[in-house]
């Protein structure tokens, strides 16, 4: 069995804050997920919202992306409720991380948490 990496540690391997860190993780969806789970080597908790931005923001733009090959329903089913619903997700989830909170979504949430502590610390 694998120690467990501490939630929090007071700086990242970015010199950043951890809940800074991990609120910035969603900025650019997963795209600024994917560069924190490269270059955050020591810090769970920003590890796990840079999985769960790369996973949650990737899916998404998934979807937005087979969407708009059906023609204009898929476009207004992104614009109605895929932009919306995206937005206020990004919001939620960088104020959950800002506040220092672990905020699992449902599949995803468990998914990032799963994959995060298989992997060994530094």
């Amino acid at each position: 069995m694998r120690p467990m990496l501490p939630l929090h540690s007071e700086k990242t391997s970015t010199g950043l804050d951890a809940n800074v860190a991990a609120a910035l993780s969603y900025l650019f969806g997963f795209v600024t997920g994917a560069v924190f789970l490269v270059v955050e080597k020591k810090d769970r908790f920003v590890r796990f919202h840079a999985m769960q931005s790369a996973l949650a923001f990737g899916a998404i733009t998934l979807c937005w992306l087979l969407l708009n090959a059906i023609p204009l329903l898929g476009f207004l089913i992104g614009v109605l409720f895929i932009i919306p619903g995206s937005a206020i997700l990004w919001l939620v989830l960088m104020f959950k991380a800002y506040q220092g909170e672990e905020f699992k979504l449902p599949i995803v949430g468990q998914i990032a948490a799963d994959r995060i502590s298989l992997w060994p610390p530094p």
